[in-house]
């Protein structure tokens, strides 16, 4: 028996929902997808159907909406990697922050001190960090270094004018690509799992203009390391300067950068840079937020939320490499942050180090379980997880300390909303909210809420 072919039909959005979902409609029946901009008419491929909508798949833009007033991306609709590149950047802050509201009113939220979105220092060249793709725009075509296309796993983008990305990245990429296409040097092919390269990551610090750049490729094959070396640094004109090259192998079938393998090839494994008067080591595979000057202004709201802290002891929940226990330390007693990453751990007692500050402590392991081994009461606790929001059972758990307040740091509004619920059952009361738009160009933004006890 054939099987059905799903149908492809022509919607208008009618709204959009946090984060980047777009909702249409169908014979009288609510679609949803993700991607597009309210005022679009697209191409959606019909999917499963659930119990109050039908869930599509956005195929194409068949007409602009009228939000869509800046045309200076020539990759738009074609790179996966922004959403709101047509948008004036005054109207991506506001459906940014019109989305956000919406949710909150969804989950119940209301009645809360909003102190609005802060804009990005940079809107263009703001990321200080850039993961590229070997591989290829069409089957047989010659070799790439770009990011993925809109919606594809395989095929990849030569995007050669990124406008978020810094400049020194955009020659480094070109450079790159060029040395491996007169070698002839194969890209790891993720379809049959064969081939030599596989990523370039560059990181740089834009307060010191230091460079460091990590190729990544497979075992399968021999990379002259010494040529790739020299052909980089005859590179003229860069704004910043290379400190160091890496080479990464990986074997994994996932395509994420990973390590089996780490070489350093020239310089020093590691870049540092500055926020806020404090020094960063930054490490090849170090979180560190990726919008250096947007980092500076989220962190002084934060520190702005905190308050008075003088004497007290503050808690830095997923701490990562310390950057918010750092930044709080100054003006503290005591900061004690938690972080199961291993690596970040010491990278953010390398940074206090390089810091003098002699208040703070990073313990690893998981905070649903080391929390339960704290002795010390924090009069303040900052909460900075994952995307996925604070683990349910450890809510409760960070809570039952009953510190005066709480400022919650969130990557993810919707996880977000879930937790404040919880806050708010166990008498809490949010008493500010701001948005802070770390990563102009996308769908995501950060918020950073102070809770009190009631």
């Amino acid at each position: 028996m054939a099987r059905k072919r799903k149908k492809i039909v022509e919607v208008d959005i009618i709204d959009t929902l946090f984060p980047n979902k777009s909702i249409g409609e169908y014979e009288g029946k609510t679609i949803m997808f993700k991607g597009g901009i309210k005022g679009q008419r697209v191409k959606v491929l019909l999917g499963r159907k659930k119990k109050d909508y039908i869930e599509g798949k956005l195929l194409e833009v068949l007409e602009r909406s009228p939000l869509e007033k800046n045309l200076s991306c020539s990759y738009d609709g074609e790179c996966g990697g922004c959403t709101y590149q047509t948008l004036l950047y005054e109207d991506e802050l506001n459906l940014k922050k019109e989305q956000v509201l919406a949710l909150f009113e969804r989950e119940g939220i209301k009645d809360f001190n909003f102190l609005g979105i802060e804009a990005s220092p940079q809107v263009e060249g703001y990321r200080n960090k850039m993961e590229y793709t070997f591989g290829d725009s069409e089957k047989g075509g010659p070799l790439i270094l770009g990011l993925h296309k809109r919606g594809r796993f395989y095929e990849v983008v030569d995007s050669d004018a990124c406008n978020i990305a810094d400049k020194d990245f955009t020659q480094i990429r070109r450079r790159v690509m060029e040395h491996f296409r007169r070698l002839n040097v194969p890209f790891y092919n993720k379809r049959i799992h064969k081939g030599i390269l596989r990523h370039l990551v560059i990181r740089k610090a834009l307060s010191t203009g230091e460079i460091l750049i990590n190729l990544v490729t497979t075992s399968q094959g021999q990379v002259d390391v010494e040529a790739f070396v020299k052909d980089l640094l005859e590179l003229k004109g860069l704004e910043g300067n290379i400190v160091g090259i890496l080479h990464t192998i990986n074997d994994g079938l996932a395509d994420v950068v990973q390590a089996d393998e780490l070489h350093l090839l020239y310089g020093r494994d590691y870049i540092v840079e500055e926020i806020l008067g404090l020094k960063f080591k930054i490490s090849p595979f170090s979180f560190f937020q990726t919008n250096t000057f947007g980092g500076e202004k989220l962190y002084s709201i934060v520190r702005e939320f905190a308050g008075d802290i003088d004497d007290k002891v503050v808690f830095d929940l997923y701490s990562g490499t310390g950057a918010i226990a750092q930044i709080m330390a100054p003006v503290a007693k005591k900061v004690i942050g938690i972080e199961i990453v291993e690596e970040a751990v010491e990278m953010a007692w390398e940074n206090s180090k390089l810091n003098a500050l002699d208040n703070v402590e990073f313990i690893p392991g998981d905070v649903l379980k080391v929390i339960d081994d704290l002795k010390e009461r924090p009069d303040l606790i900052v909460i900075d997880p994952p995307r996925d929001g604070i683990h349910p059972k450890a809510i409760n758990k960070i809570i039952d300390f009953n510190p005066q307040s709480f400022v919650y740091v969130s990557c993810n509004p919707v996880t977000l909303a879930r937790d404040l619920k919880v806050f708010l059952e166990r008498g809490y009361r949010i008493d500010k909210f701001k948005l802070m738009d770390m990563f102009p160009r996308t769908s995501h933004v950060e918020a950073v809420t102070l809770l009190v006890k009631e």
